[in-house]
């Protein structure tokens, strides 16, 4: 679910405050959100992208495999499209920001409860176009971190004139023209995060 205490006891808190629901585990991490799902069955899952080992997204996955009609409700900071449409894709009902009010959040978890699709976030409507390689988000990464062309040639095992045609090609989906507007642009549409 998420792995700040304080959070987690806080929506327990709240949504365990309504009748109509009843909270039934609490997880810290992405291993033990997967283990609690399969060992409580939840009607509804809440989800945290960032957290400790195991990332939301491939709990997200894992859990979807176990179960394939999983309700899952992302709950989280992350606003970019890039991050919405990743969650879609790992099989996520809903996605919803944690500065949405409580009774936002019930009236959301409600929704889903019943089946019903609630109405989702869509930023650029989660642009299919200027969609990176996983190749470029990796260089993308590392670009963020400072690394030059040869330690980027280098750490990939790869010419520096591949590690070259990787930003040319990262530069032209997200038109720009230099490394800190296309780092800058990734972070904004959740395509990276600053660890």
């Amino acid at each position: 679910m998420d792995d700040h205490r304080i959070v987690r006891e806080g929506l327990a808190m709240v949504i365990g405050n309504h009748p109509d629901f009843e909270v039934i585990g609490l997880a810290s991490n992405g291993e033990e959100a997967v283990s609690l799902f399969g060992d409580l069955r939840p009607d509804i899952t809440l989800m945290d992208l960032q957290m400790p080992g195991m990332p939301g997204l491939e709990a997200i996955h894992r859990i979807r495999n176990q179960d394939p009609n999983a309700r899952i409700v992302v709950l989280t900071m992350y606003t970019g499209d890039e991050d919405i449409r990743r969650s879609m894709v790992a099989g996520a009902t809903a996605y919803v920001l944690k500065d949405t009010s409580s009774d936002d959040l019930l009236a959301l978890l409600r929704q889903v409860a019943e089946g019903r699709m609630p109405i989702m976030p869509s930023p650029n409507n989660c642009r299919t176009e200027g969609r990176l390689t996983l190749r470029e988000i990796q260089v993308l990464e590392m670009i963020s971190k400072g690394l030059r062309n040869k330690e980027l040639a280098d750490v990939l095992d790869i010419s520096e004139d591949t590690v070259e045609a990787h930003i040319k090609h990262i530069f032209e989906k997200l038109e720009v023209h230099d490394r800190t507007a296309a780092v800058a642009i990734a972070l904004r549409r959740g395509i990276i995060h600053l660890v």
